[in-house]
């Protein structure tokens, strides 16, 4: 039995429940560490070490850490970058984080020195805690950082940074947790747009950590005797979905794989082996999964599996189901959000579509004055605000009013994706309203590809749009216009694609370039991507 039985009368009955004061640490996971056997992680690495923490385990670590990171002069409110791989200390900060109220800011292990310096300066992060991949990065910028006074090293020792097991190893492991109220800042992501630099995101303690509670629940169907496991990577907000809030909130355990890349064999024998229950991941891994002979594995336990990101094609869910009896139930939200629709379990899968609303929001398709558009026509996805605010949304783009305010229109929020709902309710996504790149999962802004291209002495100048791809349905395409004296060739591509990998985070980089002799602009003078883009689409 599903949690969801009948989506019409529970997204009717459906109502949030949010005390003045929560704080997600102690009134979720010390609700289920009061059974000290109760599993919350099964952590494997490459090499087969297994490590099971219990989530009696896991909040007793996380007091510890509490207690050094107050030594360490962190107070409620403070931001704490975190950027690491998927180690078991990752979850111990998450949770010591949101216990005694300081602020998580989450990155992944790709950002570059650069990177690092801007979400230290915006942030104003007193502490980062890493691995010994980054903190070298984080030593090169740290001089022009003078907010961030302590520097934790997971896993090995380096000078100028404390190793986090010796501070822990030390501390009481009693600590009593933030009486925070549900409104406080919790959660700080990092979130590519269109133009300038990426906007600060902050979540409360109550719309992650209540808002969550349909994406656990309803979405992944999770229950206190599931092991899910979801492929995303712990710098995106999707690892806080999947990997904290959702499972942690219906009492699941997490299964993690430790991997410095991902691996499609390595990933489907994990399948087979351990008893997973429910499976989260980007279509990307999907499309890989189907190349593979799918005949030869049985995954015994499996029994629940999602996507999310982007639509999936029709042949992919049919390939999927035809060798594991399972249809993959797509999901949509944003870092700003929750799961604010999905293919529930009670509901009939329609290839492309990414279901219905959650329980909890009402969304529509809007026109530009925020009027309800007629079924079947395109528009952009709202959620509705007035007269009730749902929990499950962001609270603010932190220090940035005027964007904050442009992302309402009426009674609206306006996501900025564009989509048709369909006669029986059903959202189907077209695309975004603006030029973000949604590649294997990962948001990309064209403005950081282009600015980085833009540094390289050949590019005179440069726009960047996403171009349809087999495997991962979009990638980042450059086109770029030659400085006098170069001339276009395969090794000049091989060098700019080396160069962006170098300049901004790999996953950037642009899988195609084409040098071309004028680009399309406005009147103003800026690039019409919209054109480039729609004549890449229409190559398909």
């Amino acid at each position: 039995m599903g949690n969801m039985l009948d989506y019409d009368k529970t997204y009717a009955e459906f109502k949030w429940d949010v005390p003045e004061y929560f704080n997600f640490s102690r009134d979720v996971l010390d609700k289920w560490a009061q059974d000290s056997d109760k599993l919350a992680i099964w952590w494997v690495d490459d090499n087969d070490n297994e490590v099971k923490q219990t989530y009696a385990g896991l909040c007793q670590r996380s007091r510890q850490l509490c207690n050094v990171l107050a030594e360490q002069g962190v107070k409620k409110g403070d931001v704490v970058v975190v950027v690491m791989p998927r180690l078991l200390e990752w979850w111990e900060i998450n949770a010591a984080c949101l216990r005694m109220g300081a602020v998580i800011s989450p990155g992944t292990t790709q950002l570059t020195a650069k990177d690092l310096k801007y979400r230290f300066e915006s942030s104003e992060a007193v502490c980062v805690i890493t691995d010994e991949d980054i903190a070298p990065k984080v030593d090169e910028v740290r001089n022009e950082c003078p907010s961030v006074k302590s520097f934790i090293l997971v896993g090995s020792n380096r000078e100028g940074w404390s190793n986090y097991e010796d501070l822990i190893s030390g501390a009481s492991d009693q600590f009593e947790a933030a009486n925070t109220r549900s409104d406080d800042n919790a959660i700080l992501y990092f979130t590519s747009g269109t133009t300038g630099y990426p906007k600060m995101t902050v979540h409360t303690q109550a719309s992650y950590g209540i808002g969550h509670q349909i994406t656990g629940k309803y979405w992944l169907d999770l229950t206190p005797d599931d092991l899910h496991w979801n492929l995303s990577d712990t710098g995106w907000a999707k690892a806080a979905w999947s990997s904290v809030f959702g499972p942690f909130n219906c009492g699941a355990a997490l299964f993690v794989h430790h991997t410095p890349r991902f691996d499609i064999k390595k990933t489907l024998t994990n399948l087979e082996k351990y008893p997973v229950t429910t499976l989260c991941g980007p279509p990307t891994a999907y499309r890989m999964f189907v190349l593979e002979d799918l005949s030869k594995y049985q995954f015994k336990a499996l029994r629940h599996v999602v996507a999310a990101g982007e639509p999936l094609n029709p042949e992919i869910i049919d390939t999927w189901e035809k060798f594991t009896g399972l249809k993959i139930r797509d999901g949509y939200g944003q870092t700003e959000t929750v799961c604010l629709c999905g293919t529930f379990p009670c509901l009939e899968v329609r290839a492309g579509s990414m279901g219905k609303p959650s329980p909890g929001f009402i969304i529509e398709v809007v026109d530009d004055e925020g009027n309800i558009l007629p079924r079947g026509q395109e528009g952009d996805i709202a959620i509705k605000v007035v007269p009730e605010r749902p929990v499950g949304l962001f609270k603010e783009y932190w220090k940035n009013p005027d964007k904050t305010a442009s992302s309402y229109r009426g009674n609206w929020y306006i996501t900025g994706d564009r989509a048709v709902k369909d006669e029986d309710g059903y959202m189907w996504f077209v695309g975004r309203a603006d030029d973000v790149i949604l590649a294997s999962g990962y948001r990309i802004g064209p403005f950081e590809v282009e600015s980085a291209l833009i540094e390289h002495p050949a590019v005179a100048e440069s726009a960047v749009v996403s171009s349809p791809d087999e495997v991962r349905g979009e990638v980042v395409k450059a086109f770029v216009i030659l400085a006098p004296g170069y001339q276009g060739s395969d090794e000049l591509v091989k060098e700019l694609q080396d160069y962006v990998k170098k300049v901004t985070a790999p996953y950037k980089y642009p899988r195609k370039i084409e040098f071309v002799e004028a680009l399309p602009k406005t009147i103003s003078g800026k690039i019409r991507r919209i054109e480039l883009r729609e004549k890449e689409w229409a190559k398909k």
